[in-house]
């Protein structure tokens, strides 16, 4: 439990210090009544291979597509904001089968009704998934442990809303929360016939999209949600994102995910890539 609180504190503290530490904060401003669009995919592929090569090496491929969408209606007196993400990817070393390197469908729904300049009331709802099949790899052997829907997470919330600037929001209610498994997944922690296993409590959301230098934008993501019955079941995913912009059409972007959820595993989850690749803005 300690050590859960520690990493709790250090995502909280990180965010707190990024935030207090900009000497330009931006008042939020009024956004622009109707629709606002905005879609940007991004394709990666590194790739190397070797022959009679003295040094060493092993042949090895990846590649990872990235697609992300956000949608925004506003009016005078309410906004709906909406967005999807959709990431894959694979990597294949030497003569072993091509693996997942990446995996995840995410669509979310906020609608706001504005009673004051920063402070307003929100509805949501979020899911949360797979594309395929994930496994974990052995010497001898693979094991399924995921599929789609296997696990689902979804929510629905209700609270107030607040945005003191304009690159950063963030939101907290009284939330509803189904983790869904289809199969044998999790069934030493699941009871009989218990899917999808619903929770009440509490949710936090904070949202900053900071550009940190005229090339360097900065996206982050903490989610937190509690069942309210212990501090060490509270459940975290915390998504980090730098993109460097090196040309026209090129980025180098930096990913982090800091993910804990007790129905799942005891034990946080970590998973961090570089890439250089294309991008491409739709709209």
């Amino acid at each position: 439990m300690i050590m859960k609180s520690k990493i709790i504190l250090i995502i909280l503290l990180t965010w707190m210090m990024l935030v207090i530490a900009q000497d330009d904060k931006k008042p939020a401003e009024e956004e622009k009544p109707g629709w606002n669009k905005n879609m940007v995919g991004g394709l990666n592929f590194n790739q190397s291979q070797f022959d009679n090569w003295q040094r060493g090496g092993e042949n090895s491929w990846n590649w990872q597509l990235d697609f992300n969408a956000q949608f925004d209606y506003h009016q005078k007196k309410f906004g709906w904001l909406n967005k999807g993400k959709l990431a894959f990817g694979q990597s294949k070393t030497g003569s072993n089968e091509a693996k997942k390197s990446a995996d995840e469908i995410r669509l979310e729904s906020v609608l706001v009704y504005k009673v004051a300049k920063h402070i307003n009331p929100y509805l949501s709802v979020s899911g949360q998934t797979q594309l395929v099949e994930g496994f974990v790899y052995t010497d001898t052997s693979k094991i399924r442990i995921s599929n789609f829907m296997d696990p689902g997470y979804f929510t629905q919330a209700l609270g107030l809303g607040f945005k003191p600037w304009s690159f950063f929001t963030t939101r907290i209610g009284a939330s509803l929360k189904e983790t869904v498994t289809r199969t044998e997944f999790a069934k030493d922690r699941f009871a009989a016939g218990e899917s999808p296993r619903i929770e009440y409590g509490a949710e936090s959301v904070s949202d900053v999209n900071y550009q940190l230098t005229e090339s360097i934008l900065y996206v982050g993501r903490v989610e937190l949600f509690s069942n309210l019955k212990s501090f060490n079941e509270i459940d975290v995913n915390w998504d980090n994102l730098f993109t460097a912009k090196v040309a026209e059409y090129l980025n180098v972007t930096f990913n982090f995910n800091l993910f804990y959820d007790r129905d799942i595993s005891v034990k946080r989850q970590l998973k961090q890539t570089l890439a250089v690749g294309l991008t491409y803005t739709f709209l």
